[in-house]
């Protein structure tokens, strides 16, 4: 698709007080968001916490209640026709016809969009290839696995190359694999130029492809940064215990709770424990971290508590989550806000 001058000097993405109520529920509150142009920008809560609301708001879906928004350039309520000329949404729900195979979904849709029919068979090609899709492609995709599905969907949200790309949870449900295999299909998307707006519950995800990262909990924006940057705000590190006996663990809970400046975490595992220590403990040099931890294993061993493994590293996206809004990410399920709009 050819570029349109009209608003290429502003931000992909360019939210100021932008709010959506269903009666009395307010999905947004009211969230200032700016996307600069050629990046992927995380978008990471928990069910409910308004990430589909915005992607709807912006892919001129529905309509804010409150608050200004501009989309490469263009009001969501006054030009929404220009808007989707230039982007391209995949939900989190496959957008294809199961009747149909994966080449001639792609054939189908490209028609939609107006391209011609040789050009339809070319960027079909192309697609299937660059999405290792080829072996299927005269396969119905009822047959499809759930990795393959998701790829086949991005790859209909391409068939006409977007200026931005809404992500709507792309990997949930997804096996490891797969999920990477997506990931990948991300990066590749974005170093093409397209902007990408990935909404996410997976912690890592954000981590691991995002540029900027803006965490939303209850219809609003509680932190913005960079992943480094997020992680900062919340403490100076994350200090990670391993025990030789798990009867040991609510002693060495107590220890940790009563020396350090930091919530104790109790991990899945009955063996671990960890603490989000608060910014400043331990310093940034070497000797600072390496008096805390040995201060730590002193007590320990004074208290007779046997411990595997001890290490202080950056905190996790996940820990800074929590720090940031009192609560961890939900576990990843599809997301229904927005089935009442």
């Amino acid at each position: 698709m050819s570029k349109n001058s009209v608003g290429e000097d502003q931000p992909a993405v360019e939210a100021r007080g932008m709010a959506k109520a269903y009666g009395e529920k307010r999905a947004l509150d009211g969230i200032d968001l700016t996307i600069p142009r050629g990046q992927v920008f995380g978008f990471l809560g928990p069910n409910g916490a308004g990430k589909t609301t915005t992607i709807r708001i912006l892919a001129t879906l529905i309509k804010p209640t409150g608050g200004t928004a501009k989309v490469l350039g263009h009001d969501v309520l006054t030009e929404a026709d220009a808007i989707r000329a230039k982007v391209s949404l995949t939900g989190q729900y496959a957008s294809l016809d199961e009747d149909l195979t994966g080449y001639e979904n792609l054939i189908f849709l490209g028609r939609l969009q107006g391209l011609p029919r040789p050009a339809c068979r070319d960027r079909a090609d192309a697609l299937l290839a660059a999405f290792d899709l080829t072996d299927a492609a005269g396969r119905p995709v009822s047959g499809y696995s759930g990795g393959m599905r998701r790829r086949l969907d991005i790859a209909a949200s391409l068939i006409v190359t977007p200026d931005l790309l809404f992500l709507d949870e792309p990997t949930t449900g997804l096996d490891p694999r797969s999920r990477n295999q997506v990931w990948e299909l991300v990066r590749r998307v974005a170093a093409a130029g397209t902007t990408v707006l990935l909404t996410t519950q997976y912690l890592d995800e954000a981590d691991q492809l995002a540029e900027q990262i803006a965490v939303i909990d209850n219809g609003r924006i509680v932190a913005e940064g960079t992943s480094s940057q997020l992680k900062s705000r919340v403490g100076s590190g994350t200090l990670h215990l391993r025990l030789l006996d798990e009867e040991q663990r609510d002693r060495a809970r107590q220890i940790l709770g009563e020396s350090l400046d930091g919530t104790v975490e109790l991990g899945a595992d009955p063996f671990a424990l960890s603490v989000l220590l608060a910014t400043g403990q331990g310093g940034k040099g070497d000797k600072d971290v390496s008096r805390l931890l040995g201060r730590t294993m002193n007590r320990l061993a004074d208290a007779g508590v046997g411990v595997a493994d001890l290490s202080l590293g950056q905190p996790s996206l996940d820990e800074a989550f929590l720090a940031l809004t009192g609560h961890r990410t939900a576990p990843a399920t599809p997301d229904h806000e927005d089935q009442t709009a």
